[in-house]
């Protein structure tokens, strides 16, 4: 299909579209024609009569008599005579539609719905209105529609381009002056005025079957008057605009939306040849990505490449995969992508191109009404209604409620307006500083919802914005994860001056349930390498020593031990006296050094933890330190002190009400409850644990929670619940890292072996073998254990407890002379 109202075939492509299609300044844009302001007759009734002449016919079509209309003189023209229109009305039947579109292709559904809207006429619709952003394909499919349908409509098509995206839109009066002509009305009856000419146009369609293609239309109050009106109920009114018209009465509205990719390629291969596009399909698919789907880009990309024999498909790939030099490589000729948004760009006044330019700077696929607020420094109420002004005239999309997003043409568009403004810089600093600063006091407000008692967000750099307000935990983790994308994306935007590039390292902090979620590890692990990156570049230490403590924090979690030893010990030694880098960093070496196996180094940094966390008062922290000296004590086989230090941390966050680190709490007391053969108590804890998790959207704690409940039961000998569970756990298992794949494959083989499933045992055993090969590097000492504790074909179904530990070094059920020593 083709992509804008301007190209037709023009470059590269057989066929064509005639010129004389394209009217108003979209068109003089494109072709290089201007208005001449000296004539004394506008261009549109120059070009009515000169270009689309009426065809004549003898006689109305026997259903169509011809109303009386001797009320319809022209009581205003000057020295006129008034001559009843009955009497010098010659009835035609126009034929104005602009040549089919010789290569539309796409669209097949919608075509087939617009034209079931056609029959039976009794329901039609009073109008059709599409709408979308320019070079979205609105007038090919509108033409191409008006073709098919043309049956429906033998008493004539009218067509106008009403110029609705220039900066001079057509008179409706004029235009309804050029209506009534081609429709035989004699300039001697068509009388001044829109409301009369409207009159005058309403009747003379009355008992007619014509179809009105309105292009390009400005808005719903350019077409009223152009309706056929209710005296005309077999005629129809269709509309192109970028404006949306959902307050035009009668109408169906159509949002059009971009190509999906078949259409897209199926387009590209159109113009530069079938053969051509499917040798390189998949630089082909890198193209059209790059052109965001839109018609009249996938045009302009395929017409320049087939300009260029000697190019392949992959080179025009390479130019346009450069997001600054996108726009500039999207011109042939003269048809260019900005020049068509630059026409929308034109008609905004000053709040709505500001709002345009500063929106344009953000990431992330959308963004809320209260960060685009934020972006903006306006309240909600201002912020909506601009947004909606944008929404409306297609700058910009809204696709649930309360959040907008450009397409992404378009907001590289609105980011190359906002780098070329006069004082761009300031501005667009200032824009980004009070966005980050909403998503740093939201999301510090979210943790310390989550952890009640943890005194890290006292830390961070203090904002300008005082952040949104929560009634419910649920509703505050419902805000982070739905804008976790963009709040991520705001990171490494914002890691130029000092004031910023602090304000987004603690940001990494106060988002922390997303990598401990195991939600976004890739996008977390990514932004806060770049801020780590751009830290050390500045000689910015305390930044620096954050974004590796978060680092390091991500990978422990997802099972990268020595990754995450390395990026803790280097924020140690950058800034060790940093409250919050002196507590979370210890704590989080003690984690992974116990996973390791290496217990002396674990009880040193946990010893360390829990001293920085008392000495700031920070009672979650401290709860914090003891679980995971539980777990240490656990791992050392010391079971009965493990239960104990598991109790005290549980009771603190039973103290502090936080439910997500009261999961925690229960998780690792039935661990350790688990190695104490305590397994009912230790099956009612790590059941109430998996359902606080579940309810949290913590997936990969929950995948835990699941391996775990297969450990008791196994070591309850209930292989069959420890079957599901272990089942369940492996669901989950990509989130925490391979080798914990690692260890709930050998706990389902261990569980399939004890319920009698001995192939099905084998597959798992030989998929957990796989995949420690595959993973080459040295295996953590959980999983060495692991290994000693099976056979060399499966692992020893009659082992009640499977023998392993996952990061958090809990190890096989030994004690030092009992389990209660």
């Amino acid at each position: 299909m083709v992509g804008d109202e301007r190209l037709g075939r023009r470059i590269g492509s057989t066929g064509s579209v005639p010129d004389r299609s394209w009217r108003g300044d979209e068109a003089n844009l494109a072709l290089g024609e201007d208005p001449d302001p000296a004539l004394d007759r506008t261009r549109i009734e120059l070009e009515w009569e000169s270009r689309y002449r009426a065809d004549a016919v003898p006689g109305l079509r026997p259903h169509a008599a011809p109303q009386p209309a001797a009320a319809f003189s022209r009581p205003t023209a000057v020295g006129r005579p008034q001559r009843p229109l009955a009497a010098v009305t010659t009835a035609v039947r126009p034929a104005q539609l602009p040549a089919a579109v010789a290569d539309f292709t796409g669209r097949e559904d919608l075509v087939r719905e617009l034209n079931d809207r056609l029959a039976p006429a009794s329901d039609r619709p009073a109008a059709i209105a599409i709408a979308g952003i320019g070079g979205i394909g609105k007038t090919a499919l509108a033409v191409h529609f008006a073709h098919t349908a043309r049956h429906h409509f033998p008493d004539g098509q009218l067509y106008i381009d009403l110029g609705g995206a220039g900066s001079s839109p057509a008179d409706p009066e004029t235009v309804l002056g050029a209506f009534l002509r081609s429709l035989g009305t004699p300039d001697a009856a068509i009388p001044d005025g829109t409301e009369e000419r409207t009159a005058l146009y309403r009747a003379t369609l009355e008992g007619r079957r014509v179809l009105v293609l309105l292009d390009n239309a400005r808005d719903a109050a350019q077409v009223r008057p152009l309706l056929p009106g209710e005296g005309a109920p077999e005629c129809l009114a269709l509309i192109t605009s970028r404006a949306h018209m959902a307050d035009l009465d009668g109408a169906h509205l159509v949002d059009l939306d971009a190509m999906s990719p078949t259409e897209a390629f199926a387009l590209f291969a159109l113009i530069v040849g079938e053969e051509r596009a499917t040798v390189e399909r998949a630089a082909v698919m890198e193209v059209v990505a790059s052109c965001s789907h839109l018609p009249l880009a996938i045009r302009i990309a395929a017409c320049r490449l087939a300009s260029r024999r000697t190019w392949t498909v992959s080179v025009l790939a390479r130019k346009l995969a450069d997001e600054r030099r996108r726009l500039d490589e999207l011109r042939a000729g003269d048809l260019a992508v900005k020049a068509t948004f630059g026409l929308g760009y034109g008609q905004l006044d000053p709040a709505q191109a500001r709002a345009f330019r500063l929106l344009g700077l953000v990431g992330g696929p959308d963004i809320s009404l209260p960060a685009a607020g934020a972006v903006l420094g306006l309240d909600v109420e201002e912020t909506a209604r601009l947004l909606t002004s944008l929404v409306d005239i297609s700058l910009l999309e809204s696709a649930v409620p309360g959040r907008y997003r450009f397409h992404d043409l378009v907001r590289l568009y609105a980011r190359a307006c906002a780098e070329r403004e006069s004082q761009a810089a300031a501005e667009r600093e200032e824009a980004l500083s009070r966005l980050l600063d909403f998503y740093l006091a939201t999301a510090a407000r979210v943790y310390a919802m989550e952890r009640p008692g943890d005194r890290m967000v006292e830390h961070l750099e203090p904002t300008g914005h005082p952040g949104l307000c929560f009634e419910t935990s649920k509703a505050a983790l419902d805000w982070l994860f739905a804008e976790g994308d963009c709040l991520l994306d705001c990171v490494p935007r914002c890691t130029g001056e000092e004031t910023t590039r602090r304000r987004a390292g603690d940001l990494l902090l106060g988002a922390l349930d997303l990598a401990e979620s195991g939600a976004r590890p890739r996008q977390y692990e990514t932004v806060a390498r770049a801020a780590g990156d751009a830290a050390h570049a500045a000689g910015d230490s305390r930044t620096e020593a954050r974004a590796r403590s978060a680092l390091g924090h991500l990978y422990s979690f997802t099972g990268r031990y020595a990754q995450a030893e390395r990026e803790l010990r280097l924020a140690l030694e950058l800034d060790g006296e940093d409250p919050v880098i002196a507590s979370r960093a210890s704590n989080q070496l003690g984690i992974v050094t116990n996973g390791l196996g290496r217990y002396d180094d674990a009880e040193r940094f946990l010893g360390q933890a829990l001293e920085a966390f008392r000495a700031d008062a920070n009672e979650a922290g401290e709860a914090s330190a003891l679980a995971n000296l539980s777990r240490l004590h656990v791992s050392r086989g010391r079971t009965r002190s493990g239960v104990e230090l598991a109790e005290q941390g549980l009771a603190i966050y039973r103290r502090l009400g936080a439910p997500l680190r009261l999961a925690n709490g229960m998780y690792t007391l039935g661990i350790a409850l688990t190695r104490a053969h305590r397994l009912e108590e230790a099956a009612v804890h790590l059941t109430e644990a998996l359902d606080l998790f579940r309810e949290a959207r913590q997936p990969l704690w929950e995948g835990m929670a699941h391996f775990r409940l297969a450990e008791m039961h196994l070591a309850a000998h209930r292989p069959t619940k420890a079957v599901a569970h272990a089942e369940q756990s492996l669901a989950l298992g990509g989130l925490g890292g391979e080798w914990r794949r690692f260890s709930f494959l050998t706990v389902l083989s261990k569980a399939l072996m004890a319920a009698g499933q001995r192939s099905r045992a084998q597959e798992y055993w030989n998929q957990a073998q796989a995949l420690r090969e595959r993973l080459g590097s040295p295996e953590p000492e959980e999983v060495r254990q692991l290994l000693a504790a099976s056979a060399p074909d499966l692992p020893a179904a009659t082992d009640p407890h499977p023998g392993h530990r996952d990061a958090f070094g809990v190890g096989p059920p030994v004690s030092e002379s009992g389990p209660w020593n």
